[in-house]
């Protein structure tokens, strides 16, 4: 019998030092956290980027988000431009600083990624996972649970 209890408590601590060891190697290396590069990510490969596609996509709130991007704007890595669908909101851009960085930390984060994600496990494991993870976080996004309010 499965004691889903450990599952969780395995899931949630191996996310949370896979977190941590890819936010210290990227601030180490490129200073960017890894919540930072997740949001360059997510920009650079969104047309019309919104700071509340970002929230939905990361799960926290408007407001952390928009947090975020002030600091990523300040940095000279983002930039905004009226959205001309909805002039209460904006569409966020990757400056060619911004682009830059992000090429550059790339590599850094999928090395890391290979080498506590893929490598402990066979190609056919991680492709399994892959699945699962798709699977589960499909059903809580489906349900639309698990979004923070505010």
């Amino acid at each position: 019998m499965t004691d889903h209890a450990q599952v969780f408590a395995d899931l949630v601590r191996y996310e949370t030092r896979l977190y941590n060891v890819l936010g210290e190697r990227l601030r180490a290396e490129h200073g960017l956290t890894a919540s930072q590069f997740e949001f360059l990510r997510i920009i650079g490969d969104r047309d019309d980027c919104r700071v509340n596609d970002l929230a939905q996509e990361v799960a926290i709130t408007v407001g952390a988000t928009s947090k975020g991007v002030d600091r990523l704007e300040a940095a000279g890595w983002v930039s905004r431009r009226p959205n001309p669908q909805n002039r209460r909101s904006s569409l966020l851009a990757l400056t060619e600083a911004g682009r830059r960085l992000l090429d550059a930390a790339t590599p850094t984060f999928e090395n890391e990624l290979r080498t506590w994600l893929a490598d402990p496990l066979t190609a056919r494991s991680l492709e399994q996972l892959a699945t699962i993870l798709a699977r589960l976080r499909g059903t809580v996004e489906d349900a639309r649970v698990g979004m923070p309010t505010g």
